[in-house]
């Protein structure tokens, strides 16, 4: 069963069942938290901003995207794009009255940030340790008052790997008050130990951590009788007879109503790491069995249809946003530009979104700050926009972009004598180099708006469209266009204005709407 909806993948089923996954979208590290009857969620950003999104759910199923903990990176590197920087695998807490989101900056360090209200503004992040390589940072609060921080390695910045930390912290969550002692070396059994998250549980502690790789990897929890330990490991969730390659990295919440739920990624190509839901009992012995067809060792695969948690609230099916109607010149949460956004990249009017036509990046749309993007959302969609172009010179463009290590991008450009309609294309090589090219599609001999459409198939395959006239037929663009991920994200769909040269009074692009609707995969 898939349930594709007029805007995109629906987990919901309805009659009581939900299906995996019940986020088909790129929330990498996804944690979550339950407060009452309401379950929020955070994960990573990297370099996108605003960055750490927060979303919302009653049922762990349906999902609505309610914030962003980081609204710019107070780091001047980040005006500029920093693929696969920025921030990682958040963990998110709620002690004394207050919500705690942990993440990790690999190039700068761990930091935190706190609200009362998690759809509201948080604090601004503070710095708990500057230091390169500790990621994927989690914190506890212990009963006796102590605080501590359990955290994993980055082995390309730290020349550590395969191993968990363990930190005192102040229990203000200020500052780390050690070195760090090492809690456990999976160096032989658990290959790329990391993402762990920190529970108490009766009278043991228990770390939950993925190993093996985002790709083909599996979940391991770890226990102890003492947070110092030693702990015991027990591998609880793998692909099994399942589709659901890698299983791991996430979170488990126990509800109001006592029932336990695991919340993972599963490393998805170009549609980015997709969240799923899994079914998650205690035994006897008190160890966790999560997903189905648990074996003799404990050992569970995951689920792909299964019954919703039994909340007894009335809850609307729901997505995170994806359409958006540019309301008085605004844009939603869904939106993330590729760096710390500018006062000019943007015009201000109440009619539609308009976006300046401000410098191309060093390597042309690869390295340019100012695209707007969103995630994929559904293994099939079609996006459509309405651009009319306002340039002032040579060089300006502004359409539709497909974004990742390979990128399509649709646009108007202005020539010197016409507006003439381009394919550019460009893609990263495995050694870092980036080639690019053009193809001069038509000109256009009438100065008046275009619709511009994107179809993406299921594998990421492409069709770019256009047409002057909201009554004229669709014409197909040659070739279709390949997408795929990009630096540790899925790939992102969105608009864009850019110039070729730096003016004083630049032009732009002019966006009524930017439309999403699924169909069928």
């Amino acid at each position: 069963m898939e349930l594709i909806s007029t805007s995109g993948w629906v987990p919901d089923c309805g009659e009581g069942l939900y299906q995996n996954p019940v986020l088909y979208a790129d929330y990498s590290d996804p944690d979550i938290v339950c407060v009452e009857n309401d379950v929020y969620m955070v994960a990573s950003s990297f370099n996108h901003i605003p960055g750490l999104p927060v979303l919302h759910s009653k049922d762990l199923v349906n999902w609505t995207l309610v914030n962003h903990v980081v609204p710019r990176i107070n780091n001047v590197h980040y005006d500029q794009v920093q693929p696969g920087k920025g921030i990682w695998a958040p963990s998110i807490r709620y002690h004394n009255g207050l919500f705690w989101v942990f993440y990790s900056m690999p190039d700068e360090g761990i930091f935190m940030s706190f609200a009362q209200d998690p759809t509201k503004e948080w604090s601004e992040p503070h710095c708990i340790k500057a230091v390169k390589g500790w990621i994927d940072p989690c914190p506890f609060w212990d009963d006796n008052g102590r605080a501590w921080l359990v955290h994993a390695f980055a082995y390309s910045r730290s020349g550590i790997k395969h191993q968990l930390q363990l930190c005192e912290m102040a229990p203000d969550a200020t500052s780390l008050l050690d070195e760090g002692r090492i809690l456990f070396d999976g160096t032989i059994s658990h290959p790329t130990l990391e993402g762990p998250k920190v529970y108490r549980r009766h009278e043991w502690y228990y770390i939950f951590a993925p190993a093996g790789g985002v790709e083909s990897g599996w979940q391991t929890v770890l226990r102890s009788r003492h947070i110092t330990g030693p702990y015991e490991a027990r591998d609880v969730l793998h692909q099994g007879n399942s589709k659901v390659n890698g299983p791991h990295q996430g979170g488990w919440v126990e509800l109001k109503n006592g029932e336990c739920w695991f919340m993972h990624f599963q490393e998805a190509a170009h549609a980015g790491r997709i969240v799923h839901l899994q079914p998650m009992r205690w035994r006897e012995d008190g160890w966790p069995e999560i997903g189905e067809n648990i074996n003799r060792e404990g050992l569970g695969q995951p689920v792909m249809i299964h019954q919703k948690p039994a909340i007894h609230l009335p809850v609307t099916p729901c997505i995170p946003q994806t359409s958006d109607d540019f309301l008085k010149g605004e844009y939603g949460l869904q939106w993330q530009w590729q760096a710390n956004p500018q006062d000019n990249w943007r015009v201000s009017s109440p009619m539609g979104l308009q976006l300046t036509c401000c410098l191309l990046g060093p390597r042309g749309l690869y390295d340019t700050p100012q695209l707007l993007l969103q995630k994929f959302s559904a293994p099939a969609f079609t996006a459509i926009t309405r651009l009319e172009p306002h340039f002032h010179h040579t060089g300006e463009q502004s359409g539709l972009i497909v974004y990742g290590e390979r990128y399509g991008a649709v646009s108007v450009c202005q020539q010197e004598e016409a507006r003439v309609l381009v394919f550019d294309f460009g893609w990263m090589s495995d050694k870092g180099v980036l080639s690019q090219k053009r193809i001069l599609l038509e000109t256009l001999k009438e100065v008046k708006p275009v619709f511009l459409k994107a179809e993406i198939f299921p594998r990421g395959v492409c069709h770019f469209a256009f047409r002057q006239d909201d009554r004229d037929v669709w014409k197909g663009i040659s070739p279709p266009f390949s997408a795929s991920a990009g630096k540790w994200v899925g790939a992102k769909i969105g608009i864009f204005a850019a110039s070729a040269t730096e003016n004083s009074a630049p032009g732009y692009g002019a966006f009524s709407y930017f439309h999403i609707s699924g169909m069928s995969s």
